[in-house]
């Protein structure tokens, strides 16, 4: 099975990954130093643009790895980060000859690095230790360079720590007990440093070896492996939670509605996991344990069952009891596509809007498995039972995903026709083109996709494909992400993970890559995420941009009868953006948003721990609230979004241009 992904996040079609036929006789079980070539190999083969190890791809992977090894550089010194490139030398003659002491050499040093900076932290934050939250410093660690030497790691330690107590009381914990969490997070750093195996250096090394091609390659540990494989069916077998680590306990986070913990009752967010034993096995103890281990122990197959030590907060004292769950099949529903219905009058008359939240373009490539698409079909055709009058396509949160669903969604909206061209690593080859082929237009009426600056890839094939056949309005961020590659995910033989390279990059109807540029917005909001730095153009080796010839097919336009849809006037547009910078220029929530971008770009990258605490107090209670909202007051939440909510004025504005309405525009926004 291989796996073709555009998205930040992934997905699913048929080939073949070359390097088993290399590999599969000699594999067993675990990563050795003889397959590095071969999986090196692997990727250079399938990627678009490189085929040779060369120097320039050397010193690229030597920059990944250390960035992989300290990616704060709160460790390592100059002296050491010179160490480690000498070290590696040149690291493709090291792998063919199956020589990887290299990266033992390396983890000893880091280990001791480790080790030194906990020592420092401890002794820092003995009976002298005074809080200061005056303090500031550069978090940037790509806009520092690394310290001299031993003493100016530690003063910028001291800096880190002060942040990191401030983080602390700022959750209204007494300065003593945040000494204490902070000085054993350097203890658990040191235990982890120590147990890296062997396994996780060539996984590191790898991954490093797929970063310094571009982006959006990577290797996949079997872990990993696992991961993407479940996000892509939005399903797995275990007992429906999310948990996150948290001052080396694992915490529940939230409950998946219907798993076997929501069901039974007896666990709760915010509960502590400290310990896991299997039906009738003894009880593991799983405090300061890495949770990527805590969460083999938790899962398992359907029927199977599993048992937990929880701690919880019960008054100002802790409780700690037992349970059972059998775990269950459980679906991934908060990532999956909704719609909401939304009623809005104007100029007397009741119009209904369908707002279709769609946060991943997923694809179960098992026979009969879930795909985002089907259920995008399914949506819409509730829409148009309830006789909506208009739709927002809310991608705002989408980091993209399945091709072959992406080009299936945005045929929803038009008849057939190009979707998307994808370049090849054979420069003669003409690239392929992905039509939609079903001439059913689902959705013919007013359409709105609402988009930001992490709407990727996936996201942005289906918003530019609509733009470009002029037949949805694009509001939101002022341009979409710039992720315009394919990657495809090829499993290794043996258990052993796999690697995710791209092969190739892809281009919308109007010609144009996304690559980079993203997809512009028609009406342009301002965001969160509207910051200078959001985007594919800012990332360590990112691919250039290419235009070709547009490539718009006339069999996507149907002018009357059933599934007529009516294209988008220019005209339209600037009469919808004047009225929109209207009602944004008078809306407190958007002021708001342009305050703090205004405020983080004045900041720079400079940290000041008197506005963390400040901050992260309200952060945290409304983190806290959105994990335990039920569904639908997470949907009134969702309503709330300024975002949103301009979306639905703008596609009201559209529902009456399209029924041949004159709209007035403001006069402030006409004198602009």
């Amino acid at each position: 099975m291989s796996s073709l992904r555009t998205g930040l996040n992934s997905l699913i079609i048929a080939g073949s990954l070359t390097i088993a036929a290399t590999a599969h006789a000699q594999l067993k079980e675990g990563l050795e130093c003889r397959y590095m070539t071969v999986i090196e190999q692997g990727f250079l083969a399938n990627h678009v643009k490189y085929t040779n190890r060369d120097a320039d791809l050397s010193n690229r992977v030597v920059e990944q790895y250390l960035k992989r090894i300290d990616p704060s550089k709160i460790y390592l010194t100059a002296a050491d980060a010179e160490t480690v490139k000498s070290t590696m030398g040149n690291v493709f003659e090291k792998t063919k000859n199956r020589d990887c002491a290299f990266l033992n050499t390396i983890q000893a040093l880091a280990v001791k690095r480790v080790q030194d900076r906990a020592t420092f932290a401890k002794e820092y934050l003995g009976k002298n230790f005074k809080f200061d939250e005056k303090t500031e410093f550069a978090f940037d660690p790509d806009k520092k360079p690394w310290p001299k030497d031993a003493n100016e790691a530690n003063e910028y330690l001291k800096k880190y720590i002060q942040f990191q107590i401030g983080n602390y009381l700022a959750t209204d914990m007494k300065l003593e007990e945040a000494k204490k969490n902070v000085a054993k997070n350097y203890e658990r750093a040191v235990k982890r440093a120590q147990e890296t195996n062997q396994d996780d250096l060539f996984s590191g090394y790898l991954d490093s070896f797929a970063r310094a091609l571009d982006p959006h390659s990577s290797f996949f540990s079997r872990d990993v492996l696992e991961d993407f494989e479940i996000q892509m069916r939005l399903s797995l077998e275990g007992i429906g939670a999310t948990l996150s680590s948290q001052d080396g306990f694992t915490v529940v986070e939230q409950l998946v509605p219907g798993g076997a913990a929501a069901k039974s009752g007896l666990i709760e967010p915010q509960d502590k996991i400290i310990a896991v034993g299997q039906d009738k096995g003894p009880m593991e103890n799983v405090i300061d344990m890495d949770l990527k281990d805590v969460v083999k122990k938790i899962r398992g197959n359907k029927g199977t069952k599993v048992r937990l030590t929880i701690l919880r907060k019960s008054g100002e004292g802790k409780k700690r009891f037992d349970i059972a769950l059998t775990r269950e099949k459980v679906n991934l529903e908060d990532e999956a596509a909704s719609i909401i219905f939304t009623e809005k009058e104007i100029n007397g008359q009741k119009k209904k809007l369908g707002i279709l939240n769609f946060p991943s373009f997923y694809a179960d490539s098992r026979r009969g498995g879930r795909s985002s698409a089907a259920d995008m079909k399914k949506l819409i055709k509730e829409a148009v039972d309830k006789k909506a009058d208009g739709l927002v396509l809310d991608l705002s949160n989408n980091g993209g995903g399945s091709l072959e669903d992406a080009v299936k969604i945005a045929g929803l909206f038009f008849q057939t026709g190009n979707v998307v061209k994808q370049s090849s690593k054979n420069e003669g080859r003409a690239e392929a083109a992905l039509r939609d082929v079903d001439p059913t237009v689902d959705w013919s009426g007013p359409l709105v996709v609402l988009t930001s600056r992490i709407s990727a890839s996936a996201s942005e094939i289906v918003s530019g494909t609509l733009q470009d056949y002029k037949r949805a309005v694009v509001v939101g961020g002022d341009h979409t992400y710039g992720k315009g590659s394919v990657q495809s995910v090829l499993p290794i033989p043996n258990n052993l993970g796999a690697i995710k390279v791209t092969v190739g990059m892809f281009f919308i109807p109007s010609g144009k890559s996304t690559q980079h540029r993203g997809v512009d917005a028609d009406i342009v909001l301002p965001g969160p995420f509207s910051t200078d730095e959001i985007g594919e153009k800012y990332m360590d080796y990112s691919l250039p941009p290419k235009t070709i010839e547009a490539f718009v097919s006339p069999d996507a336009f149907v002018k009357e009868g059933p599934g007529a849809w009516k294209e988008i006037k220019s005209d339209w547009l600037k009469t919808m953006k004047e009225r929109s910078e209207d009602r944004v220029s008078k809306n407190d929530d958007f002021k708001k948003i342009v305050e703090e971008l205004n405020k983080a770009k004045e900041r720079g990258k400079v940290i000041r721990v008197s506005e963390v605490l400040k901050d992260k107090n309200e952060k945290e209670k409304k983190d806290k609230a959105k994990k335990t909202a039920s569904k639908a007051k997470k949907n009134e939440e969702y309503l709330k979004r300024p975002d949103v909510q301009e979306a639905e004025n703008v596609l009201l504005d559209l529902i009456q241009l399209e029924e041949g309405k004159t709209l007035t525009v403001p006069k402030q926004a006409s004198s602009k």
